[in-house]
């Protein structure tokens, strides 16, 4: 680590409320990562919301963003309190990440970060070392798309994860299947887990060159093998899956759109997109004769799962 490195952080101080807008305009302004001070503190009407830079965007494009989100979120500016910028070392922003980073549960799944202790659980859990990638399960996209793998993904099938990140939609659906070939194991003894496993592949990309590096490390850590990741995105060469999943933002999926539809074999779900972007995923998904689609929503945020019939 090279801890000379001097980062930035700009702390917004909000009302209560208004701290998902605010992470959200954080993250559309290219924060590295993003916490909330709510942890271990009594509940007060304000909070501090924190973004990390490489370098410090301007003021008006601070202001530009802030103004959207809050919009988008059907706030007005009047939520903000303060906002201050400080000059931090590297050293520092790790601490503080892992500080506040917290254990995350759904239905089937357990996101966690490397040093916290996870009970006696049924649940199948998730490393993820904080980094400067997104994708700490925290976020309403990311539960979005793992509440799709919970209830379709089936350990036989291919897996296409478009815009990894941190890995972690890959990694939660290569241990789904990992861990219903060593039930079947279980069960008989006399079933090959090759045999079983197959026909199962697990490719995952994404644009970003240190992203991937962090997905790789984070499916070592995971103790997880077979995940194929590479730097890159959707194209005319890439295979056929039986799932895919395409947690990005509605300007990336729209214009490759066509492709995830013809490169998905079963189910296909589209995330990243908020719910006032609906009508325009519902109407390109029209203009490819996709009818049969279902939206599920979690707060400011919906995806999108087309399955297809055999």
């Amino acid at each position: 680590m090279n801890t000379d490195k001097t980062w930035f952080a700009l702390k917004i101080t909000v009302d209560t409320k208004a701290s998902e807008a605010i992470e959200f305009a954080l993250n559309e302004l290219g924060a590295l990562g993003t916490e909330i001070n709510n942890l271990g503190v009594k509940q007060t009407e304000t909070l501090g919301v924190v973004g990390y830079f490489n370098e410090p965007p301007s003021d008006e494009t601070v202001q530009t963003e802030l103004k959207e989100a809050l919009r988008i979120y059907g706030l007005t500016t009047d939520v903000i309190r303060q906002t201050n910028w400080r000059r931090i070392e590297n050293v520092d922003w790790l601490f503080e990440w892992k500080k506040h980073w917290k254990a995350t549960e759904t239905e089937k799944f357990i996101i966690a970060p490397p040093w916290e202790n996870v009970e006696n659980s049924d649940k199948i859990v998730v490393r993820i070392e904080p980094n400067m990638a997104f994708g700490t399960g925290t976020h309403e996209t990311t539960r979005l798309c793992l509440k799709a793998i919970e209830e379709n993904y089936q350990s036989d099938m291919s897996f296409l994860d478009v815009g990894t990140g941190t890995g972690i939609l890959a990694i939660a659906a290569k241990k789904t299947a990992t861990e219903c070939v060593e039930n079947t194991k279980i069960r008989n003894e006399n079933v090959s887990a090759n045999a079983l496993f197959a026909a199962a592949d697990f490719l995952a990309c994404d644009t970003d060159a240190n992203s991937i590096k962090i997905a790789g490390e984070n499916a070592e850590l995971n103790e997880v093998n077979g995940i194929n990741f590479y730097v890159g995105s959707i194209a005319e060469e890439t295979p056929k899956f039986d799932f895919v999943c395409a947690n990005l933002t509605i300007d990336v999926i729209l214009p490759i759109l066509s492709l995830l539809i013809e490169k998905s074999e079963k189910i296909l779900v589209l995330s990243g997109i908020l719910r006032e972007q609906e009508s325009l995923i519902v109407e390109k998904l029209k203009e490819s004769r996709v009818s049969d689609f279902q939206v599920q929503t979690d707060g400011e945020w919906i995806s999108v799962k087309i399955k297809k019939r055999n």
